[in-house]
């Protein structure tokens, strides 16, 4: 891979991590100044949904930051765009699209072929 196009995937990954991190902070501070009382049983239900929801949002988030930082790592140590199973070049298309990726298309295809046949 270019040493261009490394710098423009570097860019998108660090913008994307300090997006989720920010987010990230907002909600933790967010949820520490809520001390909020209902009288209600429905709106306390209807908060703790919301707030369970969040969280899982978050839960996802802090992988994919995970992803976010190794992908750095590949790009420092210039193993970025390289399948981890196969060696091969993985397209800029792919890594335009999910630039955390360890695989492929073909290598992603039979895994998640592999996934379906055994019911994952």
């Amino acid at each position: 891979m270019k040493k261009k196009e490394l710098e423009q995937f570097k860019a998108l990954l660090t913008g994307l991590l300090e997006e989720l991190l920010n987010s990230a902070e907002d909600t933790v501070s967010g949820m520490s100044s809520q001390k909020e009382t209902f009288p209600d049983p429905t709106d306390r239900a209807s908060a703790e949904t919301d707030r369970n929801f969040l969280l899982r949002i978050r839960d996802r988030e802090s992988k994919l930051i995970k992803k976010i930082r190794q992908a750095l790592e590949r790009i420092d140590n210039e193993t970025y765009g390289i399948c981890e199973e196969c060696g091969e070049d993985i397209s800029a298309k792919r890594l335009e699209a999910r630039p955390v990726t360890t695989l492929c298309i073909d290598c992603k295809n039979k895994q998640e072929a592999m996934e379906k046949a055994l019911g994952l």
